[in-house]
């Protein structure tokens, strides 16, 4: 059985400090835009490189999460995001958009790419589908049953990871679009980026 990691959402610098000092090996986060997160604090780009630096120093892996549909007119901003973090040193990015996942395996090859619990993947054959788009590891839908679970892992390679929480969204995983438009909760704008 390949080691199981436990990986946990930290919302501000307090949140992460408790996971990590209560045995996380992982933790995902968001930065001030493109993460469904849009009602955590999130952390803006000083605070996400010394949140990549504390959990990093402590042996705790940082997964960033750019997982909201990109518009035409946000790509350079992302990238740029994107591009920076990886600067910072985090360990993969959860992403949800096709078009956002292209641009980054052109041009960050080298950084893991997960796919969202956003992609409503929750079969076999949309595990396999992120593999062969590039994806190292498919965030599954929480709705997906233990023994789906089981059949993806024996008859893929891509990692898989799973909640083993529940959700407090008004729709099925991967509807945060839906969600934000009902109540406004799930996403917020981009803001211009300040240079570094």
């Amino acid at each position: 059985m390949n080691k199981i990691e436990l990986l946990a959402p930290v919302g501000d610098f307090e949140c992460l400090k408790a996971a990590v000092q209560n045995g996380a090996d992982a933790v995902y986060l968001g930065a001030s835009s493109f993460s469904a997160r849009a009602s955590a604090k999130n952390f803006d780009f000083n605070e996400l490189k010394e949140a990549i630096g504390y959990a990093h120093l402590r042996g705790v892996k940082v997964h960033l999460a750019l997982n909201t549909l990109i518009k035409n007119s946000e790509f350079d901003d992302a990238l740029f995001l994107a591009k920076e973090a990886y600067k910072m040193g985090v360990d993969a990015l959860i992403v949800q958009d096709y078009g956002l996942c292209s641009m980054l395996l052109q041009y960050l090859p080298d950084l893991p790419l997960h796919a969202s619990t956003q992609m409503s993947i929750h079969n076999l054959d949309g595990a396999m589908q992120a593999e062969s788009l590039g994806f190292s590891r498919v965030v599954l839908s929480r709705e997906t049953s233990l023994t789906s679970i089981e059949f993806i892992k024996n008859h893929s390679n891509i990692e898989l990871e799973v909640f083993i929480h529940g959700a407090l969204c008004i729709s099925y995983s991967g509807q945060c679009l839906l969600s934000s438009m009902i109540g406004g909760r799930s996403r917020k704008p981009w803001k211009m980026r300040t240079s570094l």
